[in-house]
C-alpha cells in the first residue's frame, strides 16, 4: 500500500496521475482502475487506422485467425471506439439526453437525501440499492419515450460492424517469436 501511494505521488511529480489523466466524473474504485488498465494497454492510433494494413484475408482461415487476434491485440481500442459510439448516440439523440438526465437527476437526489437521513416508506427503511430502482422506474418511461432500446440495438450493431470489418481486414501483429509461415503449395 505504501509503494503504491509512492508510485502515485512519484507520477503526481511528473504530472502523470490518474486525476488528471481521468475525468474528475468517474469515481475512485473499479471503474476507474478498469478504464485506467485499458488506457495503459492501447495501442497506437496510427497503427490502428493505417490504410496500407488493410487487405482483404486469402481464406476462412486467415478470416478466422485475423479476428481473434486483432480482437485480442486491439482490444483496448475497440472499447474506446465502442465507448465513442456511445457517445455518439446519446448527443445525437435529444431525447435520450433528457431521459438520461431525469435518471441521474433522480440519482443525484436520492444521494443528496440519504446523506440527509434514511428514507422510510411505510414503516420499513427502503435500501440504496431499492432507491436506484426507484430512480430507474422513475426514469423508464422517459427512455422509453427515447428509444432507447433501439439506441442501444444501434449501438450494438454499429461497433459489431465498425470493430468486425476492422478485425477481419486489419493485418495481424507479428509477436514476439513468432515468424512468417508459408503456406504449402
Amino acid at each position: 500500500m505504501a509503494a503504491q501511494k509512492d508510485q502515485q505521488k512519484d507520477a503526481e511529480v511528473e504530472g502523470l496521475s490518474a486525476t488528471t489523466l481521468l475525468p474528475k466524473l468517474i469515481p475512485s474504485g473499479a471503474g476507474r482502475e478498469w478504464l485506467e488498465r485499458r488506457r495503459a494497454t492501447i495501442r497506437p492510433w496510427g497503427t490502428f487506422v493505417d490504410q496500407q494494413r488493410f487487405s482483404r484475408p486469402r481464406n476462412l482461415g486467415e478470416l478466422c485467425q485475423r479476428l481473434v487476434r486483432n480482437v485480442e491485440y486491439y482490444q483496448s481500442n475497440y472499447v474506446f471506439v465502442f465507448l465513442g459510439l456511445i457517445l455518439y448516440c446519446v448527443v445525437t439523440s435529444p431525447m435520450l439526453l433528457v431521459a438520461l438526465a431525469v435518471f441521474f437527476g433522480a440519482c443525484y437526489i436520492l444521494y443528496l437525501r440519504t446523506l440527509q437521513s434514511k428514507l422510510v416508506l411505510f414503516g420499513r427503511e427502503v435500501s440504496p440499492a431499492h432507491q436506484y430502482a426507484l430512480a430507474g422506474g422513475v426514469s423508464f418511461p422517459f427512455f422509453w419515450l427515447a428509444g432507447a432500446g433501439s439506441a442501444v440495438f444501434w449501438v450494438l450493431g454499429a461497433t459489431l460492424v465498425v470493430i468486425g470489418s476492422h478485425a477481419a481486414f486489419h493485418q495481424m501483429e507479428l509477436t514476439d517469436g513468432e515468424e512468417l509461415q508459408m503456406e504449402p503449395v
